[in-house]
């Protein structure tokens, strides 16, 4: 509830001045972020329009514009977007990143999430994000290490896991997969996982 009234008051109040309410663009950028963990991108994108009304050339505002753009796999108006200098915590990096496992470019994106993981060592999905382009550039040993990583940063997350058993079938250690799987428990996820490990061992 607290965030929907958020929300009401960010879209409907005057625009006021950083100084006046110097928390107010924390909390919108959050209600950005929050727009895009839900799958709402295009609600992002609206977000995003008014808040860069109100903080123009905010280098945050233009990172998330681009990501959401990806969301929705609009990449060449993603590539358009002029990214600011790097940040530090790789943000921009990571951003770079993205967009070249988009166009599928993966070693390359591979490097930029390294360069990226250097700035945040402790950001799970950056690693996540470097091992995955490693497993599709053809590195699956290099992948299974940076998703190992990652999932002792994040146990938990599903995507990380998900991956890691990827990476295990890609890299012909279908043994440590399947035990993986066996703790989880679902049938469903080894059709899943198998059937991409495939297209993926084709070049796809």
């Amino acid at each position: 509830m607290r965030r929907f009234m958020l929300a009401a008051l960010l879209m409907t109040a005057a625009p006021v001045q950083a100084e006046e309410a110097p928390d107010t663009r924390g909390l919108y950028l959050q209600l950005i972020h929050q727009a895009r963990s839900d799958g709402r991108p295009r609600a992002a994108l609206a977000y995003l329009d008014d808040f860069e009304r109100r903080y123009p050339g905010d280098a945050e505002a233009r990172l998330l514009r681009v990501n959401s753009l990806i969301d929705l796999g609009q990449i060449d108006a993603a590539e358009a977007v002029a990214l600011p200098v790097e940040t530090a915590d790789g943000g921009v990096s990571a951003v770079r990143g993205h967009l070249l496992a988009a166009r599928g470019r993966w070693t390359e994106a591979a490097a930029f999430y390294e360069q990226a993981g250097r700035a945040s060592p402790a950001d799970p999905l950056l690693r996540n994000a470097l091992g995955y382009a490693l497993l599709r550039a053809g590195q699956a040993g290099a992948a299974i290490e940076a998703l190992r990583g990652a999932s002792d940063l994040a146990p938990q997350m599903a995507v990380i896991r998900n991956n890691l058993l990827l990476a295990l079938m890609v890299g012909g250690r279908g043994a440590e997969a399947e035990a993986g799987l066996r703790r989880i428990g679902d049938g469903g996820l080894r059709q899943k996982l198998t059937a991409e490990a495939v297209r993926i061992g084709k070049g796809g």
